[in-house]
């Protein structure tokens, strides 16, 4: 399939998987989290019970950190039918801290694209969750200096990049997104007429899976972040 990047003048990057190592910290944390309530259910349905319980509070917590470790809490509560322990839920809460201090593990090959490009396209961050925990990923990671323009999103969605690139006053013709989530760095591209490559990651949140039949779209997918810059056509 081919796709003419020849047209793009800005590249915006997601950061959460797609410059560094994310959604591998969460895993890490339900799978310690199970097994501190391993006596009141069994692990696969601490894991499904935790997974609505992010899901019904998206639209009250929204992305991040602190409103995953929120969700084990009450999910805590509930699976135990209000008998979970203060120790418990200490060490529910000193996951969440022990994820908000990760060191930021940059992703292979991601300093040397954005250095090879910076100087040809305007590279925008476009990234959800926690602003503060954002921030201090994009600081530790070394890569802000790449960056013509950084933005913390609450969500996104088709309306939130339409809305972003009109204040940016960037053409959607002109525009690429790399991301590693079809259902938040691709497909919106797709349908508001930008372009966009997908860059999977080895472990997805399943709220962003989608169907065979969402899959479907002009866009390229790569194995890895340097394949991008044959695609794209320097100025």
């Amino acid at each position: 399939m081919e796709v003419d990047y020849s047209n793009i003048k800005v590249i915006g990057f997601d950061a959460d998987d797609t410059l560094w190592v994310n959604e591998t910290y969460f895993r890490e944390a339900e799978e310690k989290f199970a097994k501190l309530l391993s006596s009141y259910e069994t692990e696969n349905k601490i894991d499904q019970e935790l997974f609505k319980m992010e899901i019904n509070n998206l639209d009250i917590y929204g992305y991040g950190v602190k409103g995953f470790m929120l969700s084990m809490v009450e999910s805590a509560i509930d699976l135990s039918n209000g008998q979970v322990d203060n120790a418990t839920i200490s060490n529910i809460l000193n996951l969440g801290k022990e994820m908000l201090l990760k060191p930021v593990e940059v992703l292979e090959g991601v300093e040397e694209v954005l250095s090879n490009l910076v100087d040809n396209y305007r590279l925008i961050l476009l990234t959800k969750g926690d602003l503060l925990d954002q921030e201090r990923k994009l600081e530790k990671s070394g890569l802000s200096k790449y960056f013509h323009h950084i933005e913390v999103l609450s969500d996104k969605k088709d309306e939130n990049y339409k809305n972003l690139l009109e204040h940016l006053e960037i053409s959607v013709k002109e525009f690429l997104m790399v991301g590693n989530s079809l259902k938040s760095d691709v497909l919106p591209l797709i349908n508001i007429g930008a372009q966009a490559i997908h860059i999977p990651f080895h472990t997805t949140w399943a709220h962003e899976m989608v169907t065979n039949v969402e899959k479907n779209g002009t866009y390229k997918t790569v194995k890895n972040i340097k394949d991008i810059l044959p695609l794209v056509h320097q100025n």
